[in-house]
């Protein structure tokens, strides 16, 4: 029986996906569930809805008493140009990896399981900076169950693999294997490959923008080799950097492929009669315009907005431009109420 949902349904189905806070995806799933038509076709589908429901409503609930659910939050607000979330079996180097391009205190160590729940840090790269996850290693012998919940937010992943560990095949596998029972797909397709990212039937399965990150490419012969061996073997294609995580080798090429595949885009702020502010840019992404930067300054300059000013590239320095003004990277911009 065809689901035949509504435009209202659709909408509210499409800012779901759009939305990153956790109350706001909530809020969208409630929708959702009111506006469905209630008919045999759209049964499984209601399901899902109050699935999801279900998980959030336990997510935004925090540790019960008693400590039965206690511990450190699970989940982030993203920060940044970007949440990027780091993956991968045990003992492939990800902690290493996370205190390098951060800083962080994660704990690290020659043994399994060392991280026990996320650890955010920020990975600074030009004027801006990334905001990365550090996640408990994936694998069937340590059930992660928040780990659905904790990737809703994230914009991409670093898939963190050893490639000269003889069960790399296997363990990879099994890490796809885990994230698909909880509706996470890793995918090779980023925002600057164009067109859309998942499968526009199906609103509750993530499809996750993946890079695989070889950590310990040093210590193989010949690294290139390994990787031919690996998409062989698992079919998996991702955008692909090796890195020495304990030496801190190339590891300032990751910053410049988040920047290019997620296409962000450096917005800097003008009060009129002042000079821009050159020092914190606002992030946005390509083909994304004065009306969404006016969200990120402030929601109640959206209804207020009068004009815009914009110098750099696209326009002729100054020009007046009106909110569907599509910005591009570098772009100084004076917003008048």
């Amino acid at each position: 029986m065809p689901a035949n949902l509504t435009p209202a349904y659709k909408s509210a189905e499409a800012a779901y996906k759009r939305a990153r806070d956790p109350k706001e995806r909530l809020e969208l799933l409630r929708d959702m569930l009111r506006l469905i038509p209630k008919h045999k076709g759209t049964d499984h589908l209601q399901a899902d809805i109050k699935s999801k429901m279900k998980e959030l409503t336990e997510a935004l609930a925090g540790p019960k008493k008693g400590g039965a659910r206690g511990g450190p939050p699970t989940s982030f607000r993203p920060e940044g140009a970007g949440q990027i979330v780091l993956i991968g079996p045990p003992n492939t180097g990800k902690s290493t990896l996370h205190v390098q391009l951060t800083g962080s205190h994660s704990e690290t160590g020659p043994y399994p399981f060392t991280t026990q729940f996320p650890q955010p840090g920020m990975m600074p790269h030009l004027d801006i900076a990334f905001q990365l996850l550090d996640l408990p290693p994936i694998s069937a012998q340590h059930p992660i169950p928040w780990i659905g919940n904790t990737l809703q937010a994230a914009d991409g992943c670093l898939l963190v693999v050893d490639l000269g560990h003889p069960e790399c095949i296997e363990e990879t596998l099994a890490v796809h294997e885990i994230l698909r029972a909880r509706k996470v797909e890793l995918t090779d397709r980023w925002p600057s490959d164009g067109g859309m990212i998942g499968d526009p039937d199906d609103p509750f399965t993530l499809f996750l923008p993946t890079i695989l990150v070889a950590t310990k490419s040093d210590r193989s012969g010949d690294p290139d080799a390994d990787l031919d061996v690996f998409e062989e073997l698992t079919g998996f294609r991702y955008p692909y950097l090796a890195v020495g995580a304990e030496e801190g080798r190339d590891l300032e090429a990751l910053g410049s492929m988040l920047f290019e595949r997620l296409e962000v885009v450096r917005v800097y702020s003008k009060a009129p009669g002042k000079p821009p502010d050159n020092d914190k840019p606002f992030t946005l992404r390509k083909r994304q315009t004065v009306d969404d930067l006016t969200e990120l300054v402030h929601r109640d300059f959206a209804s207020g907005l009068q004009y815009a000013r914009v110098w750099g590239d696209g326009c002729f320095d100054g020009q007046h431009v009106g909110r569907d003004h599509q910005l591009v990277d570098g772009n100084i911009v004076e917003l008048h109420m």
